[in-house]
């Protein structure tokens, strides 16, 4: 099982999760979330690091400009766009690097294999997390999970939000033939942006 731990702030941290065979790491590009990478980590640092694992820099509604300029500064390896990005942006940023689009998961009447027609042929995987009105970006809540395994899908996944050490045997009771990775945030946090390691830890061999 793949895993991403998102919301990564240190690069000691990163340091970390590479050395726990984590797959994917990712970081907040998006200025109002409290776990936004903003200068904590210096550019030459990440575009200079050598790790097994995959950068994803996490955007809401950023312009193709501000994303271009973030995967050179800093050596991302894959996007993730996280609000209402379109199919064509997709699909331009989808020359330079691999490309993740979440789908926020709730009360929606639209199918989920409907919500993600239109990005089939444009991205790499895609991420379902719990929809908010509230906020932009994850949540920390779950949705309900069985209207994942009704959906057709066809393309590779992370299955996001509100995800911890609890949830590990439920996790993988989960099936579903494009199910490719789990990603995690906030429930393995001692603070907002600050990985709790020994959680990290736990999970990650809990999954095995």
């Amino acid at each position: 099982m793949n895993t991403k731990v998102c919301g990564i702030t240190q690069l000691k941290q990163l340091q970390q999760l590479d050395g726990l065979d984590i797959d994917f790491a990712g970081l907040i590009f998006y200025k109002d979330s409290p776990r936004y990478m903003g200068d904590k980590i210096a550019k030459e640092d990440l575009k200079n690091s050598d790790f097994d694992l995959k950068k994803v820099g996490v955007f809401v509604n950023a312009g193709y400009d501000e994303i271009i300029d973030a995967i050179e500064d800093y050596g991302l390896d894959v996007v993730q766009l996280h609000g209402d990005e379109s199919p064509e942006l997709c699909e331009e940023l989808s020359e330079e690097v691999e490309v993740i689009k979440a789908f926020k998961i709730g009360d929606s009447k639209i199918s989920i294999d409907e919500m993600v027609a239109d990005y089939d042929e444009v991205c790499d995987y895609y991420l379902f997390d719990t929809a908010s009105s509230e906020v932009e970006g994850g949540t920390g809540k779950q949705f309900d999970w069985k209207l994942i395994s009704k959906a057709k899908i066809e393309k590779p996944f992370f299955l996001s939000g509100g995800i911890g050490v609890d949830d590990v045997a439920k996790l993988k009771k989960f099936k579903h033939p494009d199910y490719f990775a789990v990603d995690v945030n906030s429930k393995l946090e001692k603070e907002p942006g600050v990985k709790d390691m020994a959680l990290v830890l736990q999970f990650r061999q809990g999954l095995k």
